[in-house]
């Protein structure tokens, strides 16, 4: 898996410096040029790991007044952890890669063929999305509930939740997914190929490169938004110069 981008590094120093209080919820951030001095980059790494922040919901950006620290709001009982994407999927790479190769050793011909069913149905051009969505879904569910552990099966349903139901994680993945169907049916069919093998090795390989793959699309994906989103402050920037040194 590659190295973290250099903004990413720096949003985590920031979240490390917010949940140590010395920047509480509501206080003001130092502005990019401090900041930049402090983490020994440049300004414009500073501005790309504000917006990733922001795009997190951890911090607010007021043009003309600064960035700002968001309050969390306590967590109801019961109620799911707020994680991005990235921490979901490396989860999942660890989690479900080894609930393939439980499966790997006591899967049926029987389950076999319900997999490639599910398979089927997410290739299939007249599932539509939301059905091809669900196939995949109960594709990985099966996978779990084959590997024969209780704690297991009931880690990966918890993830699949967290995947469909947290706003910021399931934009995330819609934004990836949507553009990736034939790559994630062949890796679907890796995994598949290893599960009826009965080799847990080859199984556990191809659910965490199926995994890897998406971490690295979601790398890709985060840092387009996050240069697209400077490319549009820095125009609005030149637009208000523009206006101010034009009277």
């Amino acid at each position: 898996m590659s190295e973290p981008r250099l903004y990413q590094s720096i949003a985590a120093e920031i979240v490390a410096l917010i949940e140590k209080g010395e920047f509480p919820p509501g206080s003001r951030l130092p502005g990019e040029r401090d900041l930049a001095q402090r983490l020994g980059v440049s300004r414009v790494t500073v501005r790309e790991a504000e917006i990733a922040l922001e795009a997190q919901g951890l911090i607010t950006i007021k043009t003309g007044s600064g960035v700002y620290v968001k309050a969390r709001p306590a967590a109801a009982p019961g109620a799911l952890p707020d994680v991005s994407a990235f921490d979901l999927t490396a989860a999942r790479a660890v989690i479900e890669a080894e609930a393939a190769a439980m499966a790997a050793s006591r899967i049926t011909d029987a389950e076999v063929e319900m997999l490639e069913g599910l398979i089927a149905a997410m290739t299939d051009p007249a599932s539509g999305e939301a059905a091809a969505s669900e196939a995949d879904r109960q594709f990985h569910l099966a996978i779990a509930r084959i590997a024969g552990n209780p704690v297991v099966e009931h880690c990966v349903q918890l993830i699949w939740r967290m995947r469909n139901e947290l706003p910021r994680v399931r934009q995330v993945y819609a934004n990836v997914c949507h553009n990736d169907g034939d790559t994630r049916n062949d890796e679907h069919t890796a995994i598949l190929d290893g599960l009826r093998l009965r080799d847990p090795g080859a199984a556990r390989t191809a659910m965490r490169n199926h995994f890897q793959r998406l971490f690295e699309s979601m790398l890709e994906a985060t840092e387009n938004e996050a240069l697209a989103e400077i490319r549009r402050r820095t125009q609005q920037d030149r637009e208000r110069f523009l206006a101010a040194t034009a009277r």
